[in-house]
């Protein structure tokens, strides 16, 4: 079974979006891409699309999310409000496949402002090139940051998880 993909951009990462859009639905490793907008001459602010497709990823709709807007961290800081997602910006190789590897993060954020088409292309294959290992030694960090979600989410205390 393949990944489950949501793609969502504001007025400025359109263009892109559309291009990952085609490269997803051609993507083998891809059985499913929903846009979540906004379409060429559509201007709804990069809040709205990126909360909108970080729901589908917290419910389950999709495993993974792929948001652009200016400068990725917009859409970054908005999709990151959902409980359960954990979305960044990356503009390079490494920081995607640590984006993966270290993180376990559904959404990988890009700016149509700061990178070209290409890259940004090639990003995002390189994003479904990668599988978080539960087993690895990072996944003491994703437990920890879960937990900090869970705890603040649920009563605003700042005390930090039993298990650190």
């Amino acid at each position: 079974m393949g990944f489950r993909v949501v793609v969502g951009a504001d007025i400025a990462g359109v263009e892109y979006k559309d291009l990952i859009k085609a490269d997803l639905e051609a993507d083998e490793r891809v059985d499913e891409v929903i846009d979540v907008g906004v379409a060429v001459g559509e201007d709804i602010d990069y809040p709205h699309v990126g909360v909108k497709a970080a729901k589908m990823v917290a419910d389950g709709t999709v495993d993974r999310a792929v948001l652009v807007c200016g400068t990725g961290m917009g859409m970054a800081i908005s999709a990151n409000k959902v409980p359960g997602v954990r979305a960044c910006t990356a503009h390079d190789s490494f920081s995607v496949e640590r984006l993966v590897l270290s993180n376990d993060a559904q959404a990988l954020c890009l700016g149509a402002r700061v990178i070209g088409p290409y890259l940004a292309r090639r990003l995002v294959k390189e994003f479904f090139g990668y599988t978080f290992d539960a087993s690895s030694a990072s996944a003491p960090k994703v437990a920890a940051i879960t937990e900090y979600e869970s705890r603040l989410g649920s009563d605003n205390s700042p005390s930090a998880p039993t298990s650190c």
